[in-house]
């Protein structure tokens, strides 16, 4: 697995969490912590977690392979700029240090 992570700078964290759970777990399996605080979004294709902290929606996308991984990223990160056009928000995947 291969995996990559954007944060995003936001007042409402949890918000847009739970907007992208509720919206995308229409179409895919989606899973959101009892607080609220944290979630996933399982595609065919991979998966990405969700973390809501202070000032920072933190999203980790994983795959098999560099091709399912950018199409995770690519709705992901579609949808939740559509949900924050209002806030501006920017969605810039960085790939994870392997350590």
């Amino acid at each position: 697995m291969i995996e990559s992570t954007a944060n995003v700078t936001t007042d409402r964290p949890e918000r847009y969490l739970k907007q992208l759970i509720s919206h995308l777990g229409t179409q895919i399996d989606a899973q959101k912590s009892k607080d609220g605080q944290s979630g996933a979004l399982i595609f065919s294709a991979g998966n990405c977690a969700l973390s809501a902290e202070p000032g920072t929606l933190r999203m980790t996308a994983r795959a098999a392979d560099a091709e399912r991984l950018a199409a995770v990223e690519a709705v992901v990160a579609r949808h939740l700029v559509r949900f924050g056009e209002k806030d501006a928000l920017a969605v810039v995947w960085s790939a994870a240090v392997e350590g």
